[in-house]
């Protein structure tokens, strides 16, 4: 018959064993969730509307918010006028509207209807991939350095008041004369 002394010991270490388990399963599981380590943004090269280039690239050491949408997503039609709205009185950030797997004929009069500014086309759905983008709208938000800091995905009456936040902490704001 074991003594109560080691009884308690090996109780004891049971429940150190138990928190040890706990606190990796915190630390390497349910942490990341909550708080994702930044991620290099792809390279993103695509079409703009109603002509010419974007390039994640030419727009390095500006914070960039990439809006991902379709003229057929409910939720996107009530989030554009808000991001629309943030790019129009925050000229000295960069917000660019991709449209995701639609063709231009589609996009021109969705755009027109909306007063959009630098929409662009991802008609084969590339970037939208290369940005994991899996529910409509996306937002996201790219540091001047290239990593990606942020990003919602769903309708958020609070957007304008998200990208306030993440243009003070990650990005300070280019001049006008830049743009």
């Amino acid at each position: 018959m074991p003594s109560p002394v080691r009884h308690w010991l090996a109780r004891g270490l049971d429940v150190v064993a138990a928190l040890v388990l706990l606190l990796a399963l915190v630390r390497f599981v349910v942490l990341p969730q909550l708080h994702p380590a930044p991620m290099k943004a792809p390279p993103v090269a695509l079409a703009t509307h109603p002509g010419g280039r974007f390039d994640l690239a030419r727009v390095r050491g500006q914070l960039v918010f990439l809006d991902f949408w379709a003229s057929w997503c409910e939720p996107c039609q009530a989030s554009i006028p808000l991001v629309q709205h943030f790019r129009r009185t925050h000229p000295g950030v960069t917000v660019v509207s991709v449209d995701v797997g639609e063709p231009s004929h589609v996009v021109e009069p969705f755009a027109a209807r909306f007063a959009m500014g630098d929409v662009v086309l991802d008609p084969d759905e590339t970037a939208s991939h290369a940005f994991g983008v899996e529910g409509f709208p996306t937002l996201v938000a790219v540091d001047p350095s290239g990593w990606i800091r942020a990003r919602w995905v769903g309708y958020d009456a609070g957007i304008e008041g998200a990208m306030e936040q993440t243009v003070t902490r990650f990005g300070a704001p280019r001049t006008t004369a830049s743009r």
